[in-house]
């Protein structure tokens, strides 16, 4: 029993006529007629008597009628679901973000994308930048949106935002001023988001500046709260600090401490659905 016989099947239960269903059908009788005779013997029933008034379903047909009614409709609807698969239109997009992304997600571009495509869902999840980087090689997330510097190897990227680093202080005299240079904030308690703390340490040294870490925690929110009680100056990318400080942040000068937030995928593992994403990104 195959789906093209349980077509022919159905069609000819709805025309009654062998003739009518083979015209609608679009093929010859013989082998209408044929295609029935081998559904019959598989199933070992008769399914179908003749009248007067043409062909008449029989006990063992109505009740085939019901289940290949279903069965071409599940048909249907997985070549449908497949298609719509392959061609980027349904899926559930895995993306894994850290928290200095805020802002960033949702873009109105996938705004629109749900609009277009309402079967399209997303599973968010918030990491760091190095537990995103495993959730992608573990298969647990297909989109990553992290913060550099990290290791590339193995991933694709576009960048999204190119940012300055900024201080966040509740010290209005140190507000009054355009930039803060990173001599200034060698003589302050620092309040630092700890994955940047190597290029800081970098930095001060090559300045031959040591630094004071009042503070280090993983999150850039977190700095922030303790910036803002009075604990330290903050040092957090630019978004972030717009976002949560935008009131109490002045810029860091120094060129050399820009972040960038990319969005980063397996080489070897991109569906017309995730590239559909990054293409709006």
């Amino acid at each position: 029993m195959n789906l093209k016989q349980l077509r022919y099947f159905l069609v000819v239960a709805q025309e009654k006529q062998i003739t009518a269903a083979a015209k609608r059908l679009f093929i010859a009788q013989p082998p209408l007629s044929y295609q029935l005779k081998q559904l019959e013997k598989e199933l070992n029933v008769k399914l179908f008597t003749r009248t007067s008034h043409g062909i008449e379903l029989t006990d063992a047909g109505k009740e085939l009628e019901a289940y290949a009614t279903q069965i071409l409709s599940l048909a249907d609807s997985a070549r449908d679901q497949v298609e719509k698969t392959a061609h980027g239109e349904l899926g559930t997009i895995k993306i894994g973000t850290v928290s200095s992304s805020v802002g960033e997600l949702p873009t109105s571009n996938l705004k629109k994308l749900k609009k277009y495509y309402p079967n399209i869902s997303f599973a968010v999840h918030e990491d760091n930048t190095f537990g995103v980087i495993e959730k992608l090689n573990n298969g647990t997330v297909d989109l990553g949106l992290v913060r550099t510097p990290f290791n590339h190897r193995g991933f694709d990227a576009k960048t999204i935002t190119d940012e300055q680093m900024m201080a966040v202080t509740t010290d209005r005299k140190i507000l009054e001023k355009d930039s803060i240079s990173i001599r200034e904030l060698s003589k302050k308690p620092l309040i630092i988001y700890r994955r940047f703390e190597e290029i800081f340490n970098t930095s001060f040294s090559h300045q031959g500046l040591k630094p004071y870490y009042a503070v280090k925690c993983d999150d850039a929110r977190t700095a922030i709260l303790w910036a803002k009680n009075e604990m330290g100056i903050a040092l957090v990318p630019e978004s972030i600090a717009n976002l949560y400080a935008e009131d109490i942040c002045i810029p860091v000068q120094y060129a050399s401490w820009h972040t960038h937030l990319q969005l980063i995928w397996p080489k070897a593992r991109v569906s017309p659905l995730i590239k559909k994403i990054i293409d709006l990104m």
